[in-house]
């Protein structure tokens, strides 16, 4: 079963360290959405730009309380999901594996390595099984809307690489960096997965930017660098980030009907649980999540 044509689309964005809240925004106000998986990060903040409906979450929690190891991804997608949410923009901190990509440079991420272990990664599970296909783990049509808005705005970015994704806290061993380097990684953060995987399975279209604040350290001058100039190149990062996210975030919306890359029918023969075996407080739980396939 398809998204109904017409179904208005809402915009969720959330926001990684600096971006605590968005610009612009008329009518705002912060609610608590409950969600049978937990507690979210932190209130989100609804309000419109341009007259499109925009629902942000900060990350780590205003005031960057939580750490990436103990972030409720599955309340956080599940909680934008219930807000009626169909596109997520995610703008996330991270650093650079590759020399052309130097701090201050946007990554329109589209690929994932995930390294991450002490999360949990699906909203399925004993009594709902499902497989999504993850292939293309980004929206192609919401990253093309992203990187011509970056273009107008002249931040030096590149189009398309590959995130990896790394548990944390502590940063890389020097071995580990250059490990990923020789993968062909673009640039490494602690928080893309399992949240690029929750949005699949949630049939959220997903596009993710990654903010360059410095190099890994592979780099020879990585033990050079100081705390200071770091804070400033996340200061300015998170300017251009919410410039991003007010000029981008109305575009998003630029669709008829379903979303033509399948992310609104990421569920299609996806659960593998034959009606008669699935769990009943599985199914209640995934009312959100999957009630379109489970004809809730």
């Amino acid at each position: 079963m398809a998204e109904k044509s017409g179904t208005p689309p809402v915009i969720g964005v959330i926001g990684g360290s600096g971006i605590y809240e968005v610009d612009g925004l008329k009518n705002a106000q912060w609610r608590r959405i409950d969600s049978p998986f937990g507690e979210m990060s932190d209130a989100v903040l609804c309000g419109e730009l341009q007259g499109q409906p925009i629902i942000f979450l900060p990350r780590h929690g205003r005031g960057h309380r939580i750490p990436p190891s103990s972030l409720n991804f599955r309340a956080n997608i599940d909680g934008l999901k219930r807000c009626g949410v169909t596109e997520i923009l995610s703008i996330s901190a991270c650093g650079s594996l590759k020399e052309n990509l130097s701090p201050g440079t946007f990554v329109v991420c589209d690929q994932f390595i995930d390294r991450t272990f002490g999360r949990e990664k699906s909203f399925f599970d004993t009594g709902l099984v499902a497989h999504v296909g993850l292939g293309h783990p980004t929206c192609s049509r919401l990253a093309s809307i992203v990187s011509k808005t970056l273009e107008e705005l002249a931040i030096p970015h590149q189009v398309g690489g590959t995130y990896l994704a790394m548990e944390g806290p502590q940063f890389s061993t020097l071995a580990e960096s250059e490990l990923y380097r020789s993968w062909g990684c673009d640039v490494i953060g602690m928080t893309n997965m399992p949240e690029a995987k929750l949005a699949r399975e949630a049939e959220i279209c997903y596009v993710t930017v990654g903010m360059v604040t410095d190099y890994d350290c592979w780099h020879p001058d990585h033990d050079h660098v100081t705390v200071d100039s770091i804070i400033a190149v996340l200061l300015d990062n998170a300017d251009k980030g919410r410039a991003l996210i007010k000029q981008a975030a109305p575009k998003l919306t630029e669709r008829a009907t379903s979303c033509q890359a399948g992310c609104h029918l990421a569920l299609d023969n996806a659960i593998i649980t034959a009606p008669d075996a699935r769990d009943p407080d599985m199914v209640a739980k995934l009312d959100a999540i999957a009630g379109r396939v489970l004809s809730l």
